[in-house]
């Protein structure tokens, strides 16, 4: 190799590396906190609500959206958001539609990113509402337990969600990647769904059915009453403690475990390719356990309503409290 190249490729090394040094000098300085790496800066935009209203629709892109009472009796919504990328507020036939406006040129993409998370904050009256509708694409939800709702139909792709409100109708939550938490609430029926999270259930009270789908994450259900009850997934574990179904307990798992912890219902049925079942009732079952490569012990009762076991690969070990 000539002398020159040689010259040529140390200076390009060392150049890179003094790159390296000032980018890790630089990031330790703000805490490797990209966000504040921005090119463009946030504002706080406050929409006073006056009319009144029932229903709440929000559609936006990036930003979190959090519910909180409101100190003063009256509704309002606080934006933080770029300049270009505005919420615009409004009441129509009695519906507060918060909706985001993106009037960025194409040459405003080309920025890093926004120097802060955009944040949508819904103050209102403690109370009863009717439908509530997000629709967004990443942000976390938050939903306390002051308020009460009709229907919860929540849609997004990445971001958590933690809901506290009870609702006298159907909950419908799906995330493509994040995690559903639901605490301490009552609603009609349940439907929850994750690709990438896990979902966490506590305290709650079903009048119908509810719902658990994952594709890859666990289930963690503590406390759970309703009609029916079904979970399916792919890879994960499915946790049950003190969930009791009137009518029927469904899981369908393709690799993971399934636990049961003081369980119940007429009738229950377990699939899985890959993975254990194991764990307690509180009734007799007839019990009907198969499993391909792996060791079954279950209670040689003769009376209740059926339980079916079936798994691929792995053991089967159930117990009566």
């Amino acid at each position: 190799m000539k002398t020159a190249t040689k010259v040529w490729l140390i200076v390009a090394a060392s150049l890179v590396l003094l790159g390296v040094l000032i980018f890790a000098v630089t990031m330790t300085i703000l805490n490797w906190d990209f966000w504040k790496l921005g090119t463009v800066k946030n504002q706080t935009n406050t929409h006073d609500i006056k009319e009144g209203f029932r229903d709440i629709s929000i559609r936006t892109n990036t930003a979190d959206i959090a519910f909180l009472p409101s100190s003063d009796g009256k509704a309002k919504v606080v934006c933080y958001e770029a300049e270009r990328m505005r919420h615009t507020v409004t009441v129509t036939d009695g519906t507060l539609t918060v909706e985001l406006v993106d009037t960025r040129n194409w040459y405003d993409h080309i920025g890093i990113f926004s120097g802060d998370h955009s944040m949508v904050t819904v103050y209102l009256p403690s109370g009863q509402y009717g439908t509530l509708t997000v629709d967004e694409d990443t942000g976390d939800i938050g939903i306390p337990k002051d308020f009460t709702f009709e229907t919860v139909t929540l849609s997004l792709h990445t971001g958590d969600v933690t809901c506290e409100a009870s609702v006298s109708g159907a909950v419908k939550i799906g995330t493509t990647t994040g995690d559903i938490r639901l605490t301490d609430i009552t609603a009609n029926s349940l439907d929850l769904s994750t690709t990438t999270g896990d979902i966490a259930v506590s305290s709650v009270t079903c009048t119908d059915d509810a719902s658990v789908t994952v594709s890859t994450g666990d289930a963690k259900l503590t406390d759970l009453s309703c009609k029916s009850f079904r979970s399916t997934g792919s890879t994960g574990e499915l946790f049950l403690t003190n969930v009791i179904a009137a009518e029927r307990i469904s899981v369908e798992r393709s690799t993971g475990d399934v636990s049961f912890d003081g369980c119940d219902a007429n009738e229950l049925s377990v699939t899985t390719d890959t993975g254990d079942v194991t764990g307690s009732l509180l009734s007799e079952k007839i019990f009907f356990a198969t499993t391909d490569t792996g060791k079954t012990d279950v209670p040689q009762t003769l009376n209740g309503g059926k339980c079916e076991i079936t798994t691929d690969t792995g053991d089967i070990r159930i117990t009566l409290r």
